[in-house]
């Protein structure tokens, strides 16, 4: 006995509405949404360097990367170069309290700083700095870092609103790490001690 073929057509669903196709790819946007504004607030976010007080380290107009994990798990350390909220003395100053500024970490606390002699003098030890534009033509200190805040320097020593004019850097006030360049082109990479 032979079965002869059927003629029954399989049953298909019918296509989803139009709207429902408009629905998850809105759902989708939310969600990448909402994963961007939580990478940005507590994992990296991109910064633009607008000035040449961290020459040669960075020039005007790299763009990079600072990232916000590392300072949960360790404090901050000599030679990071970090990103900041410019604290009160700035802000009297009149720049805003979102204007992020960058430096080089100098001193941590409890260690005594001095700039004379055309160097920077860590526990009275000269720093060895390759990484600097000039060496500094002003004298300051001595003065002893307070616990919870750091002395920042840009490397452009002769041409940066740096804590030799300000004052210390409360760590409250740390957003981040530099930690890698990714535009110009030419100089796209990891932001090292040396730099």
């Amino acid at each position: 006995m032979t079965s002869e073929p059927s003629s029954e057509q399989p049953i298909s669903s019918p296509a989803p509405p139009a709207w429902r196709a408009w629905w998850e790819n809105a759902q989708i946007l939310v969600v990448a949404l909402i994963l961007a504004l939580l990478i940005r607030a507590f994992v990296a976010e991109p910064r633009y360097i607008p000035s040449d007080s961290m020459f040669p380290t960075l020039q005007v107009g790299d763009r990079l990367v600072v990232e916000k994990v590392s300072y949960r798990l360790h404090p901050p350390e000599f030679g990071d170069i970090v990103v900041f909220d410019p604290p009160l003395q700035l802000q009297t100053q009149g720049y805003a309290k979102d204007q992020a500024f960058i430096k080089r970490i100098i001193g941590t606390p409890g260690q005594r700083i001095q700039v004379r002699d055309g160097a920077v003098y860590v526990n009275d030890r000269p720093l060895k700095e390759p990484y600097i534009a000039d060496d500094p033509a002003y004298a300051w200190g001595p003065a002893v870092v307070p616990n919870n805040e750091y002395f920042v320097m840009g490397d452009n020593r002769n041409n940066s609103n740096d804590s030799h004019v300000w004052g210390f850097l409360p760590q409250e006030n740390i957003i981040g790490r530099a930690w890698f360049r990714f535009w110009t082109l030419k100089r796209v990479g990891w932001i090292r001690f040396s730099d």
